[in-house]
């Protein structure tokens, strides 16, 4: 085992670092005060809030304004490169464990370390996510791939290569097919087919951090980790539209069980080659994956989320822009993105196929795939995230899209694996009751548990656990609101005792704690009503000159204030109060 974070740097002192700084701080701080009390103009607080607001506005309108005068002079193009760590127990070219988790340096082989003599051992359980996710993306399995290396020298590729598969990939000519509700920019409409051109089965490198001055501890953990590179040809034109195919590249990646995170834990990372070029002008000189007449492309690595994806192609283009109208020329370049930033920076020059010398790996045979192993792949294939959509959208469960795609992208699909079983377990006690109306209910179902308990979670901030709330007690509960035992209120509240660790069976703790509805007279209705409408006669007046039934709704609730706790039901308060304003059944 080696040790640790491995060092690669010189540990410089510390002690200009940890001198106190107190004296510093102190006078400044005394300044300050001097200065907040003298100043006789203070903004309120509210005020400020308010400007502040307003002025976020404009900025936004303006940026709004601003991209689309451009988007009127320049065109923009994208290409995307997407880099994703397969869902696999070894690593590519050896047998140490992929973990991410252990202590740094723990899970390295002689391999992953280029020790001279070691020679790879290609794992032939990482090609299935591999083709899981190609077959997922529509590609053409290749039967016979092979593998090259990708020099380059750098401190987190010990062997001064990278095994990657640059000229004959186990997969091509794919693609990934884009909606407006999968948050696509509106001038592309409602659907845009983005291509791929390959995918491709590569190492991963070693994770550096810095510490400046001149510090760097590298851990060999990550060396070999199995990656996918997916290759888009550069059809994007937008900078949504960008964000939005990483979004569904990932999503599809997820739902085949290819990958272990997404961008927000680290295991998906984006690359994005953005180029420019005058509308109504001669073509450009480049050319990019058969495609001509593209102005210089730049290349902006390592993005780690999707707003960073938008972001910086905004950013990006904007340079190029204001570079191309100085009368400057744009340099095939490699630029990185920090998150807050506005402009990106310049890394180094970009390099080139000649720059890398790929050649093939003489130490690693051709990777042959049988006809066999792409039938069964295709045959157990996961419903993709499109399907699952469709299904949702449907009329087995007809909830709205906004429900549908937050159950199919929450936490990594558990979220709706729980839905539906909250779904056929409510449908089995509806059936027992004679009242099954299955659309309905799965709306229903949804709403309980997007919103209600989706609250909750947000509010304690907590995680996904689907043990918070087992399935069979929330569509118990669903089920003695919609048999009207319970009212709407009693429900959340019993909601949010489940929530706190209280396992007794929904029905007990109904009992138990009285909350089984008994349902008020009508007579009794009239009694509250009339005592909420002699308490405000002026608001009940308002309502019948000037037929205002929207304020209806806060006389049901002063009704069900005033009723007992639990008995009150909402529907039935505001017949009878419409009937006393009025005067007579509406």
């Amino acid at each position: 085992m080696l040790r640790p974070w491995l060092n690669s740097g010189i540990v410089r002192s510390l002690s200009l670092v940890q001198r106190p700084l107190y004296p510093v701080l102190i006078q400044r701080s005394f300044s300050s005060a001097r200065t907040l009390h003298a100043t006789p103009d203070r903004v309120p607080l509210r005020k400020q809030l308010k400007q502040e607001a307003k002025s976020l506005k404009a900025r936004k309108k303006q940026r709004k304004e601003s991209e689309e005068a451009s988007r009127q002079t320049w065109e923009l193009t994208v290409g995307v490169e997407i880099h994703a760590q397969l869902d696999v127990a070894a690593k590519l070219f050896s047998k140490a464990a992929t973990s991410t988790s252990d202590a740094p340096n723990s899970n390295v082989a002689l391999f992953d370390l280029a020790f001279p003599g070691s020679q790879p051992e290609f794992q032939a359980a990482t090609l299935l996510p591999a083709l899981r996710a190609a077959i997922a993306l529509n590609c053409e399995i290749q039967p016979v791939s092979r593998f090259d290396r990708k020099h380059y020298f750098y401190q987190d590729q010990p062997a001064g290569y990278q095994i990657t598969q640059y000229y004959e990939p186990f997969a091509r000519n794919g693609y990934v097919d884009l909606y407006d509700y999968d948050g696509i920019a509106p001038e592309d409409g409602d659907r845009v087919r983005i291509d791929i051109k390959q995918v491709q089965l590569e190492q991963d490198t070693a994770k550096s951090q810095e510490y400046p001055p001149s510090t760097q501890l590298l851990d060999f953990n990550r060396v070999s980790h199995p990656l996918i590179e997916i290759i888009t040809m550069p059809q994007i034109h937008t900078p949504a539209t960008a964000a939005a195919c990483v979004r569904k590249l990932q999503s599809i990646l997820q739902s085949c069980s290819a990958v272990t995170t997404g961008m927000e834990l680290g295991g998906l990372r984006a690359d994005v080659n953005v180029s420019i070029r005058r509308r109504g002008e001669a073509p450009g000189q480049c050319s990019y994956d058969g495609i001509s007449g593209l102005g210089q492309r730049t290349e902006i690595k390592n993005l780690s989320s999707f707003k960073a994806v938008e972001d910086a192609i905004i950013a990006e283009k904007n340079r190029q822009i204001r570079l191309l109208e100085s009368g400057g020329v744009v340099e095939g370049e490699t630029r990185g993105w920090t998150i807050g930033s506005t402009e990106t920076r310049l890394l180094r020059g970009k390099e080139g196929a000649v720059d890398y010398r790929y050649m093939p790996d003489p130490d690693i045979p051709p990777l042959v795939i049988g006809e066999d192993v792409i039938a069964h792949l295709q045959e157990n294939l996961p419903t993709s995230p499109d399907a699952l959509l469709a299904q949702l959208t449907g009329p087995e469960y007809g909830i709205p899209i906004e429900d549908a795609k937050p159950l199919i992208e929450l936490d990594d699909g558990a979220r709706l694996e729980y839905y539906q079983d909250v779904v056929d377990i409510l449908h089995t006690l509806q059936g027992d009751s004679g009242q099954s109306q299955p659309a309905a209910l799965a709306r229903i179902a949804g709403n309980w548990v997007l919103h209600e308990l989706g609250g909750l979670l947000t509010k304690a901030d907590r995680s996904w656990d689907a043990e918070i709330v087992p399935a069979r007690s929330l569509a118990e509960l669903v089920h003695h609101l919609q048999i009207k035992k319970i009212t709407g209120p009693t429900a959340k509240q019993v909601l949010a005792v489940i929530f706190e660790g209280d396992r007794r069976p929904v029905a007990q703790i109904l009992e138990d704690e009285n909350l089984l509805l008994r349902p008020l007279s009508r007579d009794e209705y009239a009694v509250l009503a009339s005592a909420a409408i002699a308490l405000n006669p002026g608001m009940a007046m308002s309502i019948r000159s000037k037929n205002q039934l929207g304020k209806l709704g806060w006389f049901v609730g002063q009704v069900m204030r005033m009723g007992e706790k639990g008995r009150v039901e909402a529907p039935k308060a505001e017949e009878v109060l419409r009937e006393l304003i009025f005067g007579a059944k509406r």
